[in-house]
């Protein structure tokens, strides 16, 4: 897939998150979601700042140089607004010309930024549905992003367990038999 589908494929998987959080009402901030640590204020304050993180990754900063900027309460009092400033801002940082072909200095050393940009797009996507579920708006995955999401767990296979003891993923749950692909699919996430 060429750069522009994979920037589309993020752009949609943004709009498409956006939306549940421009639904998100008063007294759903504090519902629970999948993400046992997280209730819906704490997952959507996570992708605001992986939104956020976007600009300094891309633009070479090591994480020991933006230090505990992007930490805390990202959303204050318009959640809503963060969202949208945040996304568009990690939007148009992976549209500057020439930015996917260079790389960025992750926790795991240096690594490309279209694996970056799809690392976004699997996150963005994943949580959509766990954030559906907590605001009552179950998320049916569409057959490309069950495609995506799956061939981004496949390269993860190998990391699985570090991936789980650093909380990334939750342990795999046992999938249910005759289940759907999605229901298989977040299984293996541990949802």
């Amino acid at each position: 897939m060429g750069d522009a589908q994979s920037l589309d494929r993020f752009h949609r998987a943004q709009d498409a998150f956006g939306a549940l959080v421009e639904g998100v009402a008063d007294d759903q901030w504090a519902a629970p979601t999948p993400c046992t640590a997280w209730d819906v204020r704490a997952l959507v304050n996570h992708l605001v700042n992986e939104q956020l993180w976007a600009a300094p990754m891309l633009s070479g900063q090591t994480i020991d140089e933006v230090g505990d900027t992007l930490d805390g309460d990202l959303l204050g009092a318009e959640p809503g607004a963060a969202w949208r400033e945040a996304a568009t801002t990690a939007d148009r940082e992976f549209k500057r010309p020439g930015v996917l072909d260079g790389t960025i200095n992750s926790s795991m050393g240096p690594s490309p930024a279209r694996q970056y940009l799809a690392e976004m797009t699997f996150d963005l996507i994943v949580h959509r549905w766990d954030l559906g579920g907590a605001l009552g708006r179950p998320a049916t995955l569409e057959d490309a992003e069950l495609g995506f999401v799956e061939g981004v767990v496949s390269q993860m296979a190998a990391m699985q367990d570090q991936l789980v003891a650093a909380g990334v993923f939750a342990e795999p749950r046992t999938v249910p038999s005759g289940a759907d692909r999605q229901t298989a699919l977040l299984a293996a996430l541990g949802r």
